[in-house]
Order: structure tokens, then C-alpha cells, then sequence
């Protein structure tokens, strides 16, 4: 597990948890993670499908990495821009995060619908680590186990520069979404007594 942790890792956050039944690691490489900013001048919006999680139910553990370059967004010269100026994406490729899961009532997964989960870890963003306790819920469905986070990050505090001349269109603080259907990694996972739902958005 620990060499999972250290080839996936990322930032914002997702969710899992241990059970008495569901034991083994679930993993995806096509998590969902979105950022939104609004500000009077202009809303921004990046959707990126290429994050990679992994997460262990036995040990409540779980990492995930988010390539830079894969957020796209509705203008080129905003893409452009993210990339060179902003995230110097050729210099910090990628952002990550490893944490763990606080508090988790583990029979909780067993029962229909989403729960209410909080992670604990170290998000690195532009090479920037922070300590950082975000909120999610988690649901095992068909085999499957869906996260789903929503924080909030200011770029400031990740050393993320935005020019004078656009300092207005961005704001200072940014939300970010992550969605995460996640198959088990070798061998079954838990029973579930519920059917599956569309992914999280």
C-alpha cells in the first residue's frame, strides 16, 4: 500500500473507509476534478478527468495526483495562461494529496446511500504543502466506491502569483469539486445492498 500511496498522489481530496466486510484497496485514473472561481469581472471554470486515487478500506489511508496540463478550459489564452503563468505546470506537473480518514464509522458503508466523511492530510499544490482537514461523503454501490469533495483553496497560500492586470479576474479564493468512482484493486470487494447511481459530478 505504501507504494501505491507514493506512485499516486494529490490535492483535494476524496473519500473511503474501512469496513468489517470491505477490506482490499479501490483505485481510479479517471477521477473527476473541477475548480470554479468567480469575481465581478469574469466566472472561470477548469474540468480535469485524468486524477489517479487509490484507497485502502483496511487502513482508512488513501492518495491521489491530479496532472496539471489536463485541466481544460472553455478559452485557450485562459488555459495558456493557468499553465504557464499561474501553475507552472512545466515546473509542478502535478498536485497531490495523502491523508487519512478521521473518525470513520466503518459499519456505517454497509447501509444505502452516501455518508458523511472527513479527511486529514498534506495537499501539495505548486510545490506548495499545506496540512489541510476537508469534509466529503463516500458510498459503496455494485462493487463500487463513489467520493465526492468540495473545499475551497486560495491560491495565495500556494505561492500562486496572479498579475496586476488580471488580479481582479481571478478569485482569491478558488472551489474545487472531486468526484471519484473507484473499482476494487484485486479481489472482491464488500456486498453492497444498494443499487448504483450516476457517478458524482
Amino acid at each position: 500500500m505504501k507504494r501505491l500511496l507514493s506512485l499516486l498522489l494529490i490535492p483535494l481530496l476524496l473519500a473511503a473507509s474501512q469496513s468489517g466486510q470491505a477490506q482490499g484497496k479501490f483505485m481510479t485514473k479517471t477521477g473527476r476534478v473541477t475548480f470554479f472561481s468567480t469575481s465581478i469581472i469574469e466566472d472561470i471554470e477548469a474540468r480535469n478527468t485524468a486524477a489517479a486515487a487509490v484507497l485502502d478500506l483496511a487502513t482508512a489511508q488513501l492518495a491521489f495526483s491530479v496532472p496539471i496540463k489536463e485541466f481544460l478550459f472553455k478559452r485557450t489564452l485562459m488555459q495558456e495562461h493557468f499553465n504557464e503563468n499561474y501553475m507552472e505546470s512545466n515546473k509542478f506537473p502535478k498536485a497531490t494529496f495523502t491523508g487519512h480518514f478521521v473518525g470513520l464509522n466503518a459499519a456505517e458503508l454497509q447501509e444505502a446511500g452516501t455518508h458523511n466523511v472527513k479527511v486529514e492530510g498534506e495537499l501539495t499544490v505548486h510545490g506548495v504543502t499545506h496540512h489541510v482537514s476537508v469534509p466529503g461523503t463516500l458510498e459503496l454501490k455494485n462493487n463500487q466506491l463513489l467520493a465526492f469533495a468540495l473545499f475551497s483553496v486560495a491560491p495565495a497560500d500556494y505561492g500562486i502569483e496572479i498579475p496586476l492586470l488580471v488580479r481582479e479576474n481571478i478569485a482569491k479564493i478558488v472551489s474545487i469539486r472531486v468526484g471519484l468512482t473507484c473499482d476494487p484493486v484485486g479481489g472482491a470487494a464488500s456486498p453492497t445492498p444498494v443499487t448504483r447511481s450516476a457517478s458524482p459530478n
